[in-house]
């Protein structure tokens, strides 16, 4: 009776241990550890994040304004597009700000997993989303006499609704892959957010089985739906190159900056989750892409150069003040 006993208290003990060794936090390294450039970094990244939330809240509130842009499937897509690149904007860059003027940059395990879910449901829909765009120039520049009866009002509410329905069974499958693994310690994530590669590495078992599905996952998906975009843009140049001679080079310069834009999303993505079983500090810069400088540039590029959006965001502007200038 004595020596059960005992194995009861040791087995008692040793549950005691693991359940004190379990990791509820995480410590976010950051992008640097010096207090002089921290606050540097903190002036440029609020410069970057005050110009995504007002050039995409402007483009949101337009095109839903105007009823004219939004029977065109392009603007209607970049509407969406806005709206994922606002809000995946605030998963990442808000807690990056705070922790630029604190010491301890400190993340629950359930902000952790929270940041990885949004992250991925934003971001793997935007890629999905993209795509989709890019498919809707295809058929705009190849197809254009039967555009607005292919493109219509069903398919594209379809084509939104499958974007959505994509990036949140990916992102569920990202945070089932980490919410099962066990995590003893150390707690430290060379990276400014919470992300899968990062936190894998920190589990207390061999994650090899892991990694392999986070690359089948994330990996693979970044790179198909990038080689599909380079498909789609190629076979657009194609077409403009043989059939087309008038507003070509208005043409070939939409394309060349619209591949600027995703190459900036998928290459760092590629880069970073196509590399199982090792992840390098540099991977923390190249997030800065895709959270950060992608959506603060997609505005730019997408919709601020184009002339039927100008117009828009004029009579918007118009209507707001005469609207102010009207006496109560």
């Amino acid at each position: 009776f004595q020596l059960n006993s005992s194995r009861s208290l040791g087995i008692l003990d040793l549950m005691k241990k693991e359940n004190n060794s379990k990791v509820t936090e995480f410590v976010l390294l950051g992008l640097s550890s010096s207090w002089e450039l921290q606050l540097f970094l903190f002036l440029l990244f609020l410069s970057f994040y005050i110009a995504i939330v007002l050039g995409n809240l402007l483009i949101v509130v337009t095109v839903r304004a105007d009823a004219r842009l939004l029977q065109y499937p392009m603007y209607y897509f970049l509407g969406h597009l806005s709206f994922i690149d606002l809000c995946l904007s605030c998963v990442t860059v808000p807690k990056m700000l705070g922790d630029f003027l604190q010491q301890g940059k400190i993340i629950s395990f359930p902000g952790c997993l929270a940041q990885i879910y949004f992250l991925h449901f934003l971001g793997a829909t935007e890629m999905f989303l993209l795509t989709v765009m890019a498919y809707d120039r295809y058929v705009a520049i190849c197809n254009p006499l039967h555009y607005l009866t292919v493109m219509n009002c069903q398919l594209r509410f379809q084509l939104v609704f499958a974007c959505w329905c994509g990036g949140f069974i990916h992102s569920i499958t990202q945070v089932i892959l980490v919410i099962q693994l066990p995590f003893c310690g150390p707690n430290e994530l060379d990276n400014f957010y919470c992300d899968v590669p990062q936190v894998i590495k920190l589990a207390c078992m061999d994650t090899y089985v892991v990694e392999v599905l986070m690359v089948s996952n994330s990996g693979l998906l970044s790179l198909v739906c990038f080689l599909v975009l380079l498909f789609s843009y190629a076979v657009i140049l194609i077409t403009l190159r043989t059939r087309f001679r008038q507003g070509q080079s208005k043409a070939l310069s939409t394309c060349a900056s619209h591949l600027t834009v995703v190459s900036l999303i998928f290459v760092p993505c590629v880069f970073i989750y196509l590399r199982p079983f090792y992840s390098l500090s540099v991977d923390k810069v190249f997030s800065i892409f895709y959270t950060v400088i992608t959506p603060m540039l997609n505005p730019l590029i997408y919709t601020l150069r184009n002339a039927d959006m100008k117009t828009a965001m004029k009579k918007l502007s118009k209507k707001h003040v005469a609207s102010c200038l009207l006496p109560c």
